[in-house]
């Protein structure tokens, strides 16, 4: 006997494969989430990497900053937040918020110990660890 497909039949087939099943379901979780676990990692390497180059970029302009005081002032800053202050009519050469790394710390300015080449006082920040980011090249 040939067995057609009448429309009714057909219709009756189709409502039984409707759905996914429950295994089908679990592999495809299963799946995104070894892909969100493999791309956090990434990402969040990318992000630390990216706070360290930022504050490696506020040392550099702390310095700079620091640099021009003692040129127009004859002597080094006692403070960074000397730097925030505007003078003669000028701006300031650094906002208050550039007085905290990428971590939310503020940048530790030592005027007792000098740069190894520069020697100009040390800017340094703690980070979000223990490591240093100083701008030592």
């Amino acid at each position: 006997m040939i067995l057609q497909r009448t429309p009714a039949r057909f219709r009756r087939s189709a409502a039984k494969r409707a759905a996914f099943t429950l295994m089908e379901v679990l592999v495809v979780a299963a799946i995104l989430v070894i892909l969100a676990s493999v791309a956090s990692v990434g990402v969040l390497r990318y992000l630390d990497d990216a706070k360290q180059q930022t504050a490696y970029m506020g040392v550099m302009n702390l310095e700079k900053a620091a640099a021009a005081f003692k040129i127009s002032h004859g002597d080094w800053p006692t403070s960074l937040t000397e730097l925030t202050v505007p003078e003669e009519g000028k701006a300031a050469p650094i906002d208050l918020n550039d007085l905290r790394d990428p971590w939310g710390q503020e940048y530790i300015y030592d005027l007792s110990t000098r740069h190894p080449t520069k020697l100009t006082p040390l800017i340094y920040s703690t980070g979000g660890g223990a490591k240093q980011i100083r701008n030592w090249q």
